[in-house]
């Protein structure tokens, strides 16, 4: 007898949903590449995943309950000065982003809460929601 697949609920927990902090996007692997060549997008996603996991920021641990998400975006319709790279909730979204950029926006977004500003193409953080702006009972 096999063991019953994973209900919905388990993947959520396994992967840490309900305690992620950021998520990343990264324009990768585009069907159609506009904004960089598409093996340099590949190398830069490559590149996130790894280090994110060397790091230990992609699940939550005792140590550190939360974590850091990562989705590889066939486009994020920006299509140019790729590979482009966006931070949710913050709402920062960099340009240009070769390994050497995404390591500083590893070291100085991520774990140190500085803004990289020489690869900014954007900043346009998520609006609070309603349940965020109501007074507590």
């Amino acid at each position: 007898m096999t063991a019953p697949p994973e209900t919905l609920n388990d993947i959520v927990i396994s992967l840490g949903i309900p305690q992620i902090s950021r998520h990343i996007f990264l324009c990768a692997d585009q069907t159609k590449p506009k904004c960089c060549p598409k093996d340099e997008s590949i190398t830069v996603w490559n590149h996130l995943k790894a280090r994110l996991k060397e790091l230990g920021l992609d699940t939550p641990t005792d140590d550190r309950p939360s974590c850091i998400f990562r989705t590889k975006a066939n486009c994020l319709r920006v299509c140019a000065a790729g590979p482009i790279l966006v931070v949710y909730p913050d709402g920062v979204w960099y340009r240009n982003v070769t390994v050497e950029v995404c390591d500083r926006i590893i070291e100085e977004h991520l774990l140190q809460n500085q803004v990289v500003e020489e690869y900014v193409l954007c900043t346009h953080p998520l609006p609070p929601t309603d349940e965020q702006n109501s007074p507590a009972p």
